[in-house]
């Protein structure tokens, strides 16, 4: 049975100030303010402000904490200075994804940030490896907001009264807001240039507000789940319960930014370094093109002359492109470029490049 889903501070503000709500990995949270389209063409061409209540944080601290995350995740967190981080997964001692992380290092120990729906799960599965050391993991009762788009340090450095220092991806530092404490981390959910101001329930109206009271400047719009959807799709990146999830090795979603070659043993590493050094996995996620006015549903099937060739996991009609797209795990052989598909409703696709959309490769329009 699936559990009610999380009401976030933020939820009753925005309905009564006309957005529409909707469940996006177990939170209720805005699917979109007022138009879709247009939430997506202003992170696009200038800013989006989201709700990323859907997120959720908890710390890993102790003396031993960051030697544990280390061994734990696929990722390198030892050689993380305080300010960085990275991208990780916790695997199956087979090698497939409990869920998707990114790890935050800071001067007491470590942020973790994934899906909501996830937490739990993933706090639970990593207290099962404690065994002697000396760690302790607890939820954090920090909420985000995210600012993504091409003018989304502009607003932020504007909102929060401070400049942002040189950051990298999943870089991070703490300042304050109004009085409120505020960790701001640099991580794209759009393919744009994209940052989360974490802050307490409390803080949190006063970081929307102030930056609302920004958007005439900037062209700012506050933005939903619906036109995260689509940038996200655009920019090829895939989501837990879409195209992650406990049957996925990370080879095969082409994690290849969360995973360390040279870290030494970690759950799961044996059969990450075997795939590695094979060379090659059965199935891969690749971008489709789909000629069809109406996205596919996920779990539709994909034929090559007839004979079953994969499944698409996301879809939907590319506001940027102006044309139909699709995520799909597709057999390794049929993976290539230009390769062409049918789908199980008779509508054609063909294999493209991911992503389908980035502001450094904007040629990628056909």
């Amino acid at each position: 049975m699936n559990a009610e889903p999380f009401r976030p501070p933020l939820a009753d503000f925005h309905l009564s100030h006309g957005a529409t709500l909707g469940t996006y990995h177990g939170a209720e949270v805005p699917a979109r303010f007022s138009d879709a389209r247009a939430e997506h063409q202003a992170v696009r061409g200038a800013c989006g402000l989201f709700d990323l209540s859907f997120r959720a944080c908890f710390a890993v601290k102790g003396k031993d904490a960051i030697r544990f995350m280390h061994r734990m995740v696929s990722n390198d967190i030892q050689s993380l200075a305080p300010g960085q981080g990275a991208y990780a997964a916790l695997l199956t001692a087979q090698g497939r994804i409990v869920a998707d992380m990114r790890v935050y290092r800071t001067d007491a120990g470590l942020w973790v940030e994934t899906d909501a729906d996830l937490r739990t799960k993933l706090m639970e599965s990593l207290r099962r490896y404690i065994i002697g050391d000396k760690v302790e993991i607890e939820p954090l009762d920090v909420y985000p907001v995210g600012f993504e788009g091409p003018q989304a340090r502009g607003l932020l450095e504007k909102t929060l009264h401070v400049d942002i220092p040189p950051l990298g991806e999943y870089g991070h530092f703490a300042t304050n807001y109004a009085g409120f404490p505020v960790r701001v981390a640099r991580a794209s959910n759009t393919g744009e240039e994209g940052y989360a101001v974490w802050v307490s329930a409390k803080g949190l109206m006063g970081v929307w507000g102030g930056a609302c009271g920004q958007s005439p400047t900037y062209g700012m719009l506050p933005c939903g789940v619906e036109a995260l959807e689509t940038l996200r799709i655009e920019a090829g990146i895939p989501r837990y319960g879409s195209e992650l999830g406990e049957d996925t090795l990370p080879h095969e979603a082409r994690l290849m930014n969360a995973l360390s070659f040279t870290k030494g043993c970690y759950v799961g590493q044996e059969i990450v370094e075997r795939t590695r050094s094979r060379g090659h996995v059965n199935w891969l996620l690749a971008g489709l093109f789909v000629d069809s006015a109406t996205p596919p549903p996920p779990g539709s099937k994909l034929l090559a002359e007839g004979k079953e060739a994969g499944e698409i996991t996301s879809a939907c009609i590319s506001p940027t492109l102006g044309r139909t797209l699709a995520l799909a795990y597709l057999r390794r052989e049929l993976s290539e470029v230009g390769t062409k598909l049918a789908l199980d409703s008779g509508a054609s696709a063909e294999v493209t490049a991911l992503p389908f959309y980035s502001r450094q490769a904007s040629s990628t329009v056909p």
